[in-house]
């Protein structure tokens, strides 16, 4: 992913400003829970951001409500830049944490026009684990899921 470096001052967010009008965006759409805008660093044209529009750091951080809202609206323009742009693909990329590749600790999804030789690579080393290792960590999983209310 490519890096890009937040100089907003300690306990500022960058988003949270743009949310509130403090500073300029290309605004694409907007609801209660959300906010989409351009991604000033454009892959391909077309790069929006999605964001909750409450501060919330990651994935983790926002309710089930802004989670559903967040890819509604990524759902809506995607549709929009499929119509506008017509790329052969669309990628959603959402990061959490440094080590994820998260650069602005303000909860948002990339949607990505995507075509061939675009200069995105999405690669990782497969460990391929026998079944039994699967099966173990999949029950370990499903103890830790918190049942739907």
């Amino acid at each position: 992913m490519p890096m890009f470096v937040d100089t907003s001052p300690p306990g500022q967010c960058i988003f949270c400003r743009l949310v509130a009008g403090e500073i300029p965006a290309a605004r694409v759409y907007e609801d209660a829970l959300t906010i989409a805008f351009m991604d000033i660093g454009q892959v391909n044209p077309g790069h929006v951001l999605v964001a909750t529009k409450r501060h919330a750091a990651t994935l983790l951080d926002i309710t089930p409500e802004e989670a559903a809202a967040v890819m509604q609206t990524a759902q809506r323009v995607a549709s929009a830049v499929q119509a506008t742009f017509d790329p052969p693909g669309i990628t959603l990329l959402q990061a959490n944490g440094r080590e994820g590749d998260q650069t602005v600790f303000h909860f948002h999804l990339h949607v990505v026009p995507r075509h061939a030789q675009d200069g995105i690579a999405l690669s990782w080393p497969r460990k391929d684990p026998d079944a039994a290792i699967l099966q173990d960590y999949a029950a370990q999983l499903s103890r830790a899921i918190t049942p739907t209310p």
